[in-house]
């Protein structure tokens, strides 16, 4: 038993070894274009100040951990309980993180750790890495000793994490409060609240304008991930539009696009799918997708990627049997006319309103002569040329990203959304479609224009074969 004994510790220790050389970072960025960002970071600041930002906590369970986004932006690291202090004072820039956890890393793979200090800063381009228990002191150094103290920057915006977008995020916040069982303080509040309790001395102030600011203009690898993103939701939507027929499921189309997600290399969903046939798309943000599929409804579809750290916003809107009705028909050609008029106004140094007033003026024109079979639809486009909504929000890392485009000149990097839409009430009856928006130095790219949108693309798409004909959705449980 002796030699048996022996060769199990030698390929424990060679399998701790492997986990342990074998790291895992990020390859889309440059750690020149981190340092970049958190250069930008001081300067905004001032030689007076310092940033300290917190990364993610660890996940219960067999979760998978994601870093959060503001902390991946400035650094690609995935290690949880992981900080970044910039000092403005001395340039330095400095990570701190958790030891080694070798019994982790047997099971999980390698983590990068504090024990790691010069691949990280060969990785990252960060000037020193320590152990979370150093982070006190450095605080303390940064001029608490000999006042004034420098003025410390944090984010008091809720940290954004997996599919979650800040809007919804500071809804939840609202809601938590209200519960008189619950009411518990943010993540950030808390992390706000210690500094507070333990170093009096700092005059906080909020990180998060100056985060979105330089979050609003992508640069060109952000472009080309969140290009990508918007190429796989335009090819899920697709094979969603293959897989529709009267009788199926609205969570088998959720099921066709996932499966092109993950085959693309996405790592889930960038947001829960919106998919509603019929009435069910009347709701905005409908997610159940607990019903059949219904001959003669349409079916709203809006889903997207979560794509290393980046997402889109793509959405379509399509007849369950394959072919528009007359009546769907205006309405729908209504939509993207509206679509191309938002879309031929986008430039540098253009404001949204500049853009909506001009696209609605050319839908006027758009209206003179047509007829429409319902009143209620006529009252419905008409009500739409005055919605100041089909100008939507930026997208990037969240769907509904941080920054303002809105009452801003456009500047040549910003991506957002274009999304028409009308409300007929009477028949509980939402038809919209959802494109992204990429500001170039002369004008506009529609990101996801390759994804069907004209009657005869749409319904030439359905024809086609899709996954739940392909492999339909077996009957369970299987019968003996």
């Amino acid at each position: 038993m002796k030699p048996i004994t022996s060769l199990l510790l030698v390929l424990l220790i060679t399998g701790t070894s492997i986990a342990q050389d074998k790291h895992y970072y990020q390859t889309d960025f440059s750690k020149e274009e981190f340092t970049e960002r958190r250069t930008r970071i001081m300067n905004a600041i001032g030689s007076d100040a310092i940033a300290l930002i917190q990364g993610a906590s660890g996940l219960p369970g067999f979760s998978v951990f994601r870093q959060s986004n503001t902390f991946y932006y400035l650094t690609g690291l995935e290690t949880a309980h992981a900080y970044l202090l910039m000092n403005g004072r001395t340039r330095q820039v400095t990570l701190y993180l958790p030891h080694r956890d070798a019994a982790r890393e047997n099971n999980e793979g390698k983590v990068l750790s504090a024990e790691d200090g010069e691949l990280i800063r060969q990785l990252t381009g960060v000037n020193q890495v320590k152990g979370i228990e150093f982070l006190s002191a450095d605080l303390v150094s940064t001029g608490l000793i000999r006042p004034p103290a420098p003025v410390l920057y944090t984010e008091f915006s809720p940290a954004e994490n997996g599919n979650d977008s800040r809007d919804e995020l500071v809804f939840a916040q609202a809601r938590a409060a209200a519960d008189p069982w619950d009411g518990r303080a943010s993540r950030e509040a808390l992390f706000i609240q210690k500094i507070r309790e333990r170093f009096p001395q700092f005059e906080i102030r909020d990180l998060s304008p100056t985060l979105d600011a330089m979050r609003l203009i992508k640069s060109p690898k952000e472009i080309e991930l969140i290009r990508k993103a918007t190429q796989i939701a335009g090819l899920g939507i697709m094979e969603a539009m293959r897989s529709t027929q009267p009788g199926i499921y609205e969570y088998q189309l959720d099921a066709a696009a996932k499966y092109i997600f993950h085959l693309q290399g996405a790592r889930g969903d960038g947001y829960a799918s919106i998919i509603g046939g019929g009435t069910n798309a009347y709701m905005g943000h409908y997610f159940h997708k607990t019903d059949v599929l219904k001959d003669g409804d349409l079916v709203l579809m809006d889903y997207a990627p979560d794509y290393r750290y980046y997402t889109s916003d793509v959405t379509r809107i399509w007849p369950v049997n394959g072919k528009f009705t007359s009546e769907q028909k205006e309405l729908y050609n209504f939509i993207v006319a509206y679509r191309d008029a938002l879309f031929r106004y986008i430039k540098p140094g253009v404001t949204s309103n500049e853009v909506l007033d001009k696209a609605a003026a050319d839908m006027k024109q758009y209206l003179v002569g047509k007829k429409f079979v319902k009143s209620s639809h006529l009252k419905a486009v008409e009500e739409g040329l005055k919605f100041r909504g089909h100008f939507q929000h930026p997208v990037g890392m969240a769907v509904h990203d941080v920054g303002r485009v809105h009452g801003v000149p456009l500047q040549p990097g910003m991506v957002f959304t274009i999304d028409p839409m009308i409300w007929i009430h009477e028949e509980r009856l939402y038809i919209r479609i959802e494109d992204m928006a990429l500001v170039t130095a002369d004008g506009v790219e529609n990101l996801s224009a390759f994804v069907p949108s004209s009657i005869e693309e749409v319904e030439r798409t359905i024809k086609e074969k899709g996954l739940t004909e392909l492999r339909p959705a077996v009957e369970l449980p299987f019968k003996k």
